[in-house]
């Protein structure tokens, strides 16, 4: 790995806390950016009970957004508020109101639900597919309603070593909560796998080597 993507560790930040950070962090983080500004706005972050949808919870409420967390379920919701969620729902059939721009995790049908809701100049970062479902829109029914507004598949951009820096500064002054719903041996990342693939994981899952 290149050192353009390293970040020294600061004094009291665990290893295990900014292990979580290089991916699900440096990913919310820059799909949040390129957003465009959201103080005041209203974003949607679908799959937001994952990894990166908890930290982009986060990062969008601290940004000044109103949070629109949607979630497969009830008991997925669960300490988003907590983490700034102005809004926690599930699915997205009860959200009516615009936003103006969606971190989408999930794809398939609810990336296209998500699309429809997006107001005039704004857009949709497609961070990841964890739907496993294929995306249809109706462009021209998009188009009917003379919105002007982007879908873009999201990569992360390096180096991204401000990046990390960034957000470990705000785990060592504890703005920042790194949600690790899984720490183990790497003996057992057989178990930590299923338990990730079966959604029983809120969070963030860390391996300890030794």
């Amino acid at each position: 790995m290149s050192t353009d993507n390293l970040a020294e560790l600061p004094e009291f930040v665990e290893f295990d806390e900014a292990a979580a950070l290089p991916v699900a962090g440096v990913t919310a983080l820059q799909a949040l950016r390129a957003l465009g500004p959201v103080v005041g706005r209203r974003v949607l972050i679908t799959g937001a009970s994952g990894g990166v949808g908890r930290y982009a919870v986060q990062l969008a409420a601290r940004a000044g957004a109103h949070v629109v967390a949607a979630v497969g379920s009830a008991a997925r919701g669960e300490g988003l508020e907590e983490l700034g969620a102005a809004e926690v729902v599930v699915g997205l059939d009860t959200v009516s109101e615009p936003v103006f721009g969606v971190l989408d995790n999930v794809g398939g049908k609810l990336l296209a639900q998500a699309f429809s809701l997006v107001s005039d100049g704004g857009s949709v970062q497609s961070i990841g597919m964890a739907s496993n479902e294929p995306t249809t829109i109706n462009f021209e029914q998009e188009r009917r309603t003379g919105n002007r507004k982007r879908l873009e598949p999201f990569t992360v951009r390096a180096p991204f070593q401000d990046d990390l820096r960034y957000l470990l500064t705000l785990l060592a002054d504890g703005e920042l909560d790194p949600q690790i719903g899984l720490r183990d041996s790497w003996e057992n990342t057989a178990a930590a796998a299923q338990a990730l693939l079966g959604r029983q994981v809120a969070g963030k899952a860390v391996l300890r080597v030794v």
